[in-house]
């Protein structure tokens, strides 16, 4: 009786440890799997919740640019040059005679003006008044050898004629040739004499023409011989600019290469400006000759440019004269085209080259024969036709084959040229002006969600066969059951 109930007892003992056991792998079972399976709802209810991206169609890409239309028009071309202007006549002032100088004037200063004739300069003249007298006391020496010959001639014929010897006396008996050496000598006493006198005015040094003073190289009580710098002076009867021309320049002024101071081919006038006390100061002038000879380094030709009386009645608007030595810009008047074409600068590319664009908003590149160009415009003989929209902003080659949008220069609020629109983004606005499509419902994990209407379509599908077997064998097991 014993042993049975050790029997008992030990299985009673062994139940509690199954049951622990068998929970103990239920859970190691059944938690990685509900894990899963929360894993799995909560990614389908993310797929649910997240919005798919609508997809758009690439837009046919646009850019706006801005450009003004060609015009036709007579243009005169001008030459903007620059040069540094000159004296047309500059020499070194020079004494004939040496001596000291004894008296100078107060014009005699770098800067001073002259007159043509004022005295500038006097050379000590007592050796040279000392000539003049010697040379007219050798004068009157010779006149009164003169006045004996003749005398002595005179009676030498007396005395031929009281011998009565008939015949012609000879020469020699009549004393000329000893006449004609005394008239000679007195020839020559009046020569040196005309020379003393000479030598005495060249003491005084005069100006050679109406002008200035550059530069001063003797004062008072240096002593000069003939030939030395006394100062360096020019004319103020004209001043020079010369102008280097290339063969543009000569195409647009029509100018001829061997043009001269007497040709009658018309002077092109030329409008001339400086910056003086920081102000532009304009003098007016005319084209009187050229060079006649090229650069070979720089292949160009002069033109010479010239303004008279530079320091007087061609003094600017505002009492400035031309000195000089300034340099100067020149604006020369060119020949005048009838019909030419203009754009604006910054229209013309490199190559001259023009982006023209068309009503629907699409360019092309075309080549210009360039006539003249400024800061603010060009001139073109070909290329563009007037009324043609060129195109002004900064564009690359490679973005030529866009759609152009095009904005007046004038006012870019204003559109000029709108691009026509594609198909697809007319029908796009079409749908979009009809109204916004009802957002589709989704069910978890991003299906779809099925409506009443299409659970009543699945209603009225037919049964596949398989599924008919299925439904009638759950009937069955249905009608079975107590």
């Amino acid at each position: 009786m014993s042993t049975t109930q050790n029997t008992k007892a030990a299985h009673s003992n062994m139940g509690p440890k199954k049951k622990s056991g068998f929970l103990r792998k239920a859970l190691v079972i059944l938690v990685p799997i509900l894990i899963f399976v929360f894993a799995f709802l909560a990614l389908g209810a993310m797929k649910a919740g997240k919005k798919k991206p609508e997809v758009q169609k690439r837009r046919d890409p646009t850019l706006a640019v801005m450009a003004v239309p060609a015009y036709q028009d007579t243009v005169v071309l001008d030459v903007s040059l620059q040069g540094q202007t000159r004296p047309r006549t500059e020499v070194d002032m020079s004494p004939q005679v040496g001596g000291k100088i004894t008296f100078v004037s107060r014009q005699f200063v770098a800067g001073g003006q002259f007159n043509k004739g004022d005295v500038l300069l006097r050379l000590e003249q007592a050796d040279y008044d000392v000539a003049v007298l010697r040379a007219e006391a050798a004068v009157a020496r010779a006149e009164q050898l003169v006045v004996r010959e003749k005398a002595e001639g005179a009676i030498a014929a007396e005395d031929w004629k009281d011998l009565g010897r008939g015949g012609q006396a000879s020469a020699l008996t009549l004393r000329k040739p000893q006449l004609a050496e005394a008239e000679a000598s007195l020839k020559s006493a009046l020569a040196d004499l005309d020379n003393a006198k000479l030598q005495l005015s060249r003491t005084i040094v005069r100006a050679p023409f109406n002008g200035r003073i550059k530069e001063r190289f003797a004062d008072i009580g240096q002593f000069v011989s003939p030939g030395a710098r006394l100062a360096r002076v020019f004319s103020t009867e004209a001043i020079e600019i010369p102008l280097s021309l290339n063969d543009a320049d000569l195409t647009r002024l029509a100018l001829p290469v061997s043009m001269s101071a007497d040709s009658k081919v018309k002077k092109p006038k030329v409008t001339l400006s400086a910056i003086i006390a920081g102000e532009r100061r304009v003098w007016n002038g005319e084209i009187v000759r050229t060079d006649g000879v090229f650069d070979p380094q720089t292949r160009t030709i002069s033109a010479i440019a010239e303004v008279r009386d530079p320091f007087g009645k061609g003094m600017s608007a505002d009492g400035f004269p031309l000195p000089p030595g300034l340099f100067v810009t020149a604006e020369i008047v060119g020949r005048k085209i009838d019909s030419a074409i203009v754009i604006p600068r910054d229209s013309l590319r490199p190559e001259n080259k023009v982006y023209v664009v068309d009503d629907k908003g699409e360019a092309q590149s075309r080549d210009a024969v360039v006539l003249d160009t400024n800061a603010e415009r060009a001139v073109i003989a070909s290329g563009v036709e007037p009324g043609e929209y060129v195109i002004i902003s900064p564009l690359e080659k490679s973005q030529i084959s866009l759609k152009f949008k095009v904005l007046d220069a004038n006012d870019p609020s204003k559109v000029i040229i709108e691009p026509p629109k594609p198909d697809w983004m007319k029908k796009k606005e079409a749908d979009e002006a009809a109204g916004e499509k009802e957002p589709e419902k989704k069910g978890w994990f991003g299906r779809k969600k099925k409506d009443d209407s299409d659970k009543e379509g699945e209603a009225k599908k037919p049964l596949k066969k398989d599924q008919t077997e299925r439904k009638d064998g759950a009937e069955a097991a249905e009608g079975s059951k107590p």
